[in-house]
Protein backbone atom coordinates (compact mmCIF):
# COMPACT_ATOMS: atom_id res chain seq x y z
CA UNK A 1 0.00 0.00 0.00
CA UNK A 2 2.55 2.57 0.97
CA UNK A 3 4.17 1.69 -2.67
CA UNK A 4 1.30 2.22 -4.49
CA UNK A 5 0.67 5.82 -2.56
CA UNK A 6 4.47 6.75 -3.32
CA UNK A 7 3.68 6.18 -6.66
CA UNK A 8 0.34 8.14 -6.71
CA UNK A 9 1.98 10.88 -5.08
CA UNK A 10 4.88 10.98 -7.43
CA UNK A 11 2.48 11.16 -10.28
CA UNK A 12 1.05 14.32 -8.55
CA UNK A 13 3.97 15.53 -8.33
CA UNK A 14 5.28 15.36 -11.50
CA UNK A 15 1.95 16.15 -13.03
CA UNK A 16 2.28 19.39 -11.48
CA UNK A 17 5.60 20.17 -12.55
CA UNK A 18 4.25 19.59 -16.03
CA UNK A 19 1.35 21.81 -15.62
CA UNK A 20 4.10 24.54 -14.33
CA UNK A 21 6.16 23.92 -17.21
CA UNK A 22 3.43 24.26 -19.52
CA UNK A 23 2.32 27.84 -18.17
CA UNK A 24 5.59 29.23 -18.52
CA UNK A 25 5.67 27.48 -22.40
CA UNK A 26 2.70 29.92 -22.91
CA UNK A 27 4.02 32.49 -20.99
CA UNK A 28 6.73 32.51 -23.35
CA UNK A 29 4.92 32.35 -26.10
CA UNK A 30 2.91 35.56 -25.52
CA UNK A 31 6.82 37.62 -24.59
CA UNK A 32 7.99 36.30 -27.60
CA UNK A 33 4.64 37.40 -29.50
CA UNK A 34 4.90 40.72 -28.14
CA UNK A 35 8.70 41.22 -28.47
CA UNK A 36 7.99 40.31 -32.47
CA UNK A 37 5.22 42.90 -32.79
CA UNK A 38 7.23 45.70 -31.23
CA UNK A 39 6.61 48.92 -33.21
CA UNK A 40 6.51 52.56 -32.20
CA UNK A 41 7.94 53.04 -28.93
CA UNK A 42 11.08 53.90 -29.09
CA UNK A 43 13.40 55.92 -31.41
CA UNK A 44 14.89 55.17 -34.81
CA UNK A 45 18.42 54.52 -34.29
CA UNK A 46 19.83 55.69 -38.31
CA UNK A 47 23.35 53.63 -37.60
CA UNK A 48 23.64 50.30 -37.42
CA UNK A 49 26.34 48.07 -35.76
CA UNK A 50 27.23 44.66 -36.60
CA UNK A 51 27.32 41.98 -34.17
CA UNK A 52 25.24 38.27 -33.60
CA UNK A 53 22.61 39.45 -31.87
CA UNK A 54 19.70 41.35 -32.58
CA UNK A 55 17.36 44.05 -30.75
CA UNK A 56 15.12 46.44 -31.71
CA UNK A 57 15.90 50.31 -30.90
CA UNK A 58 12.91 51.98 -32.56
CA UNK A 59 10.76 50.28 -29.54
CA UNK A 60 9.97 48.76 -26.43
CA UNK A 61 7.98 46.02 -25.66
CA UNK A 62 4.55 47.25 -24.53
CA UNK A 63 3.17 44.44 -22.41
CA UNK A 64 0.19 45.79 -21.40
CA UNK A 65 -2.33 43.54 -22.24
CA UNK A 66 -0.16 40.68 -21.04
CA UNK A 67 -0.50 42.88 -17.65
CA UNK A 68 -4.06 43.07 -17.56
CA UNK A 69 -4.51 39.29 -18.40
CA UNK A 70 -1.52 38.16 -16.12
CA UNK A 71 -2.99 40.09 -13.33
CA UNK A 72 -6.77 39.02 -13.94
CA UNK A 73 -5.33 35.40 -13.71
CA UNK A 74 -3.49 35.74 -10.62
CA UNK A 75 -0.16 35.61 -12.74
CA UNK A 76 1.78 39.09 -12.17
CA UNK A 77 4.57 36.67 -9.83
CA UNK A 78 4.93 34.49 -13.36
CA UNK A 79 5.28 37.31 -15.58
CA UNK A 80 8.00 39.42 -13.41
CA UNK A 81 9.98 36.24 -13.01
CA UNK A 82 9.95 35.84 -16.92
CA UNK A 83 10.76 39.58 -17.08
CA UNK A 84 13.87 39.32 -14.85
CA UNK A 85 14.98 36.52 -17.22
CA UNK A 86 14.11 38.24 -20.38
CA UNK A 87 17.28 39.75 -21.70
CA UNK A 88 18.64 36.45 -22.52
CA UNK A 89 15.59 34.76 -23.61
CA UNK A 90 15.03 37.63 -25.62
CA UNK A 91 18.00 37.77 -26.82
CA UNK A 92 17.64 34.17 -28.46
CA UNK A 93 14.24 34.77 -29.56
CA UNK A 94 15.26 37.56 -31.62
CA UNK A 95 18.53 36.01 -32.85
CA UNK A 96 16.84 33.27 -34.41
CA UNK A 97 13.83 35.29 -35.90
CA UNK A 98 16.23 37.97 -37.22
CA UNK A 99 16.99 36.12 -40.71
CA UNK A 100 12.78 36.44 -41.22
CA UNK A 101 12.54 40.48 -39.63
CA UNK A 102 15.47 42.48 -40.79
CA UNK A 103 13.35 43.53 -43.55
CA UNK A 104 10.78 44.40 -41.95
CA UNK A 105 11.94 46.72 -39.47
CA UNK A 106 15.12 48.78 -37.67
CA UNK A 107 17.57 46.10 -35.56
CA UNK A 108 20.54 46.95 -33.47
CA UNK A 109 22.48 44.52 -33.21
CA UNK A 110 24.43 44.56 -30.07
CA UNK A 111 26.82 41.74 -28.72
CA UNK A 112 29.16 40.61 -25.90
CA UNK A 113 32.17 40.66 -28.14
CA UNK A 114 32.85 43.28 -30.02
CA UNK A 115 35.69 43.63 -32.83
CA UNK A 116 38.38 45.87 -31.54
CA UNK A 117 37.91 49.18 -32.84
CA UNK A 118 34.51 49.41 -32.81
CA UNK A 119 32.48 51.29 -30.92
CA UNK A 120 30.05 49.83 -28.08
CA UNK A 121 26.45 49.59 -28.29
CA UNK A 122 25.57 51.53 -25.79
CA UNK A 123 27.49 54.38 -26.99
CA UNK A 124 26.05 54.66 -30.65
CA UNK A 125 22.72 53.93 -29.11
CA UNK A 126 22.04 57.46 -28.53
CA UNK A 127 23.94 58.91 -31.81
CA UNK A 128 21.62 60.37 -34.90
CA UNK A 129 18.31 59.74 -32.90
CA UNK A 130 15.29 61.06 -34.16
CA UNK A 131 12.65 61.03 -31.04
CA UNK A 132 8.82 60.32 -31.81
CA UNK A 133 6.93 63.14 -30.57
CA UNK A 134 5.42 62.24 -27.29
CA UNK A 135 6.45 60.04 -24.91
CA UNK A 136 6.70 56.66 -25.57
CA UNK A 137 6.25 54.57 -22.34
CA UNK A 138 3.02 53.56 -20.51
CA UNK A 139 2.48 53.61 -16.60
CA UNK A 140 2.59 50.03 -16.92
CA UNK A 141 6.49 50.22 -18.12
CA UNK A 142 7.36 51.73 -14.63
CA UNK A 143 5.35 48.61 -12.83
CA UNK A 144 7.70 46.79 -10.26
CA UNK A 145 7.43 43.25 -9.43
CA UNK A 146 8.03 44.56 -5.80
CA UNK A 147 5.47 47.75 -5.10
CA UNK A 148 5.97 47.95 -0.99
CA UNK A 149 7.04 51.41 -0.13
CA UNK A 150 11.03 51.88 -1.22
CA UNK A 151 11.23 53.45 2.56
CA UNK A 152 10.30 49.57 3.88
CA UNK A 153 13.13 47.84 1.39
CA UNK A 154 15.73 49.95 2.07
CA UNK A 155 14.85 50.54 6.23
CA UNK A 156 18.00 48.68 6.59
CA UNK A 157 21.73 50.12 5.85
CA UNK A 158 23.55 48.06 3.28
CA UNK A 159 26.87 49.03 3.65
CA UNK A 160 28.15 46.98 0.42
CA UNK A 161 29.23 48.27 -3.01
CA UNK A 162 26.62 47.12 -5.81
CA UNK A 163 29.10 47.22 -8.80
CA UNK A 164 32.51 45.46 -8.47
CA UNK A 165 35.76 47.07 -7.68
CA UNK A 166 36.97 47.52 -11.93
CA UNK A 167 33.61 49.23 -12.72
CA UNK A 168 33.99 51.89 -9.62
CA UNK A 169 37.60 52.15 -10.32
CA UNK A 170 36.26 53.18 -13.76
CA UNK A 171 33.46 55.49 -12.67
CA UNK A 172 35.99 57.21 -10.46
CA UNK A 173 38.33 57.96 -13.27
CA UNK A 174 35.78 59.30 -15.19
CA UNK A 175 34.23 61.74 -12.78
CA UNK A 176 38.19 62.65 -12.34
CA UNK A 177 37.82 64.02 -15.88
CA UNK A 178 34.29 65.67 -16.07
CA UNK A 179 34.01 67.08 -12.25
CA UNK A 180 34.97 70.67 -11.46
CA UNK A 181 38.46 70.35 -10.16
CA UNK A 182 38.74 69.65 -6.38
CA UNK A 183 37.80 73.13 -3.82
CA UNK A 184 36.68 75.09 -6.78
CA UNK A 185 34.83 78.22 -4.73
CA UNK A 186 30.70 78.30 -5.44
CA UNK A 187 30.46 74.76 -6.63
CA UNK A 188 27.30 72.81 -5.70
CA UNK A 189 27.19 68.85 -6.57
CA UNK A 190 24.01 66.64 -6.38
CA UNK A 191 24.56 62.70 -5.41
CA UNK A 192 20.83 61.85 -5.99
CA UNK A 193 20.00 58.28 -4.38
CA UNK A 194 22.96 58.42 -2.71
CA UNK A 195 24.52 56.13 0.00
CA UNK A 196 27.64 55.71 1.90
CA UNK A 197 29.88 55.74 -0.75
CA UNK A 198 29.74 58.23 -3.87
CA UNK A 199 32.87 56.85 -5.92
CA UNK A 200 34.07 60.36 -6.10
CA UNK A 201 38.15 60.69 -6.82
CA UNK A 202 40.24 60.66 -3.67
CA UNK A 203 40.52 63.23 -1.36
CA UNK A 204 37.72 64.94 -4.02
CA UNK A 205 35.85 68.05 -2.06
CA UNK A 206 33.73 70.74 -2.65
CA UNK A 207 31.80 72.72 0.01
CA UNK A 208 28.61 71.83 -0.82
CA UNK A 209 27.81 68.15 -1.66
CA UNK A 210 24.64 67.43 -1.25
CA UNK A 211 23.11 63.22 -0.38
CA UNK A 212 19.65 62.85 -1.47
CA UNK A 213 18.91 58.84 -0.65
CA UNK A 214 16.52 57.17 1.51
CA UNK A 215 18.72 55.80 4.28
CA UNK A 216 19.90 58.22 6.70
CA UNK A 217 22.67 55.82 8.56
CA UNK A 218 24.36 55.30 5.15
CA UNK A 219 24.33 58.86 3.76
CA UNK A 220 25.67 60.15 7.47
CA UNK A 221 28.51 57.78 7.01
CA UNK A 222 29.51 59.54 3.07
CA UNK A 223 32.68 61.48 3.51
CA UNK A 224 32.30 63.48 0.74
CA UNK A 225 28.80 64.75 1.61
CA UNK A 226 28.41 68.00 3.77
CA UNK A 227 24.96 67.44 4.23
CA UNK A 228 22.00 64.84 3.42
CA UNK A 229 17.94 64.45 2.34
CA UNK A 230 16.22 61.71 3.16
CA UNK A 231 13.28 61.69 0.90
CA UNK A 232 11.28 59.02 -1.57
CA UNK A 233 11.17 59.79 -5.21
CA UNK A 234 9.52 57.40 -6.00
CA UNK A 235 6.46 59.48 -4.20
CA UNK A 236 7.85 62.96 -3.49
CA UNK A 237 9.54 63.51 -7.15
CA UNK A 238 9.52 67.24 -6.45
CA UNK A 239 13.01 68.08 -5.66
CA UNK A 240 13.79 70.49 -2.40
CA UNK A 241 16.47 72.85 -3.90
CA UNK A 242 16.26 75.87 -5.29
CA UNK A 243 15.91 76.71 -8.86
CA UNK A 244 19.73 76.92 -10.94
CA UNK A 245 21.80 75.58 -7.38
CA UNK A 246 23.72 72.71 -8.59
CA UNK A 247 26.50 72.48 -11.48
CA UNK A 248 26.85 68.57 -11.34
CA UNK A 249 24.15 65.90 -10.54
CA UNK A 250 24.69 62.09 -10.16
CA UNK A 251 23.45 59.29 -10.04
CA UNK A 252 25.10 55.78 -9.61
CA UNK A 253 23.26 52.43 -10.76
CA UNK A 254 19.80 53.74 -9.46
CA UNK A 255 17.95 55.23 -12.58
CA UNK A 256 16.33 51.87 -13.27
CA UNK A 257 14.70 52.22 -9.89
CA UNK A 258 12.71 55.61 -11.12
CA UNK A 259 9.06 55.51 -11.22
CA UNK A 260 8.71 58.68 -12.54
CA UNK A 261 11.77 59.68 -13.95
CA UNK A 262 10.05 62.22 -16.31
CA UNK A 263 8.84 64.45 -13.23
CA UNK A 264 12.22 63.98 -11.92
CA UNK A 265 14.40 64.29 -14.79
CA UNK A 266 12.60 67.77 -14.85
CA UNK A 267 12.76 69.04 -11.40
CA UNK A 268 16.87 68.11 -12.43
CA UNK A 269 16.86 70.88 -15.24
CA UNK A 270 15.19 72.99 -13.09
CA UNK A 271 17.84 73.23 -10.03
CA UNK A 272 21.08 72.51 -12.41
CA UNK A 273 22.30 76.08 -13.41
CA UNK A 274 22.89 76.72 -16.74
CA UNK A 275 25.34 74.42 -18.72
CA UNK A 276 25.52 72.10 -15.38
CA UNK A 277 26.18 68.55 -15.89
CA UNK A 278 23.79 65.38 -15.04
CA UNK A 279 25.08 62.33 -15.22
CA UNK A 280 23.27 58.99 -14.34
CA UNK A 281 25.75 55.53 -14.29
CA UNK A 282 24.43 52.39 -14.46
CA UNK A 283 25.37 48.54 -14.90
CA UNK A 284 23.53 45.00 -15.76
CA UNK A 285 23.18 44.71 -12.12
CA UNK A 286 20.08 45.67 -9.70
CA UNK A 287 17.42 44.56 -7.20
CA UNK A 288 15.32 43.46 -9.59
CA UNK A 289 12.32 43.24 -8.01
CA UNK A 290 12.82 46.90 -7.51
CA UNK A 291 13.98 48.24 -10.88
CA UNK A 292 10.92 49.51 -13.46
CA UNK A 293 9.46 46.40 -15.89
CA UNK A 294 10.53 48.24 -18.86
CA UNK A 295 13.98 48.20 -17.58
CA UNK A 296 13.70 44.54 -17.11
CA UNK A 297 12.93 42.97 -19.77
CA UNK A 298 15.41 44.93 -21.61
CA UNK A 299 19.36 45.09 -22.39
CA UNK A 300 22.36 47.54 -22.40
CA UNK A 301 21.79 49.77 -25.25
CA UNK A 302 18.10 49.89 -24.38
CA UNK A 303 18.85 51.18 -21.23
CA UNK A 304 20.86 53.85 -22.78
CA UNK A 305 18.16 54.82 -24.79
CA UNK A 306 15.68 55.03 -22.01
CA UNK A 307 17.56 56.86 -20.09
CA UNK A 308 18.35 59.01 -23.17
CA UNK A 309 14.37 59.43 -23.49
CA UNK A 310 14.23 61.35 -20.09
CA UNK A 311 16.45 63.80 -20.69
CA UNK A 312 15.15 64.43 -24.08
CA UNK A 313 11.28 63.95 -22.79
CA UNK A 314 11.86 66.32 -19.87
CA UNK A 315 13.34 69.45 -21.57
CA UNK A 316 16.17 71.63 -21.29
CA UNK A 317 19.00 69.49 -21.78
CA UNK A 318 21.31 69.29 -24.81
CA UNK A 319 20.98 65.79 -26.46
CA UNK A 320 21.87 63.17 -24.18
CA UNK A 321 24.75 61.11 -25.18
CA UNK A 322 26.04 57.81 -23.98
CA UNK A 323 29.43 56.27 -23.05
CA UNK A 324 30.76 52.67 -21.83
CA UNK A 325 33.50 52.76 -19.73
CA UNK A 326 33.25 49.09 -18.76
CA UNK A 327 36.99 47.88 -17.48
CA UNK A 328 36.52 44.32 -18.84
CA UNK A 329 34.67 44.03 -21.17
CA UNK A 330 32.95 40.08 -20.58
CA UNK A 331 35.20 39.70 -17.24
CA UNK A 332 33.76 42.07 -14.75
CA UNK A 333 31.20 44.27 -14.07
CA UNK A 334 30.21 46.82 -17.36
CA UNK A 335 29.83 50.24 -16.63
CA UNK A 336 27.69 53.44 -18.86
CA UNK A 337 27.14 56.76 -18.35
CA UNK A 338 24.53 58.64 -20.29
CA UNK A 339 24.60 62.50 -19.60
CA UNK A 340 23.46 65.72 -21.19
CA UNK A 341 24.15 69.67 -19.98
CA UNK A 342 21.46 72.10 -19.31
CA UNK A 343 20.64 74.08 -21.66
CA UNK A 344 22.41 77.92 -21.04
CA UNK A 345 18.99 79.24 -21.95
CA UNK A 346 17.04 77.13 -20.21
Amino acid sequence: MATVEAHLNLSQHMYIICMSIKRYIKMASRLAAAAAALHHRLPILAGVCSSSIAFTVDSVPHLSKSVKKLKEKRRVASRRLLLGLGASFWAQFMSMSASDRIGGGRFFMASARQREGASSPVEESLKNVEWPEQFPFKEEDFQRFDETPDTIFYEAPRFVTHIDDPAIAALTKYYSKVFPPSNTPGVSILDMCSSWVSHFPSGYKQDHVVGLGLNEEEMKGNPVLTEYVVQDLNVNPKLPFEDNSFDVITNVVSVDYLTKPLDIFKEMCRILKPGGLAIMSFSNRCFWTKAISIWTSTGDAEHAMIVGSYFHYAGGFEPPQAVDISPNPGRSDPMYIVFSRKLSTA
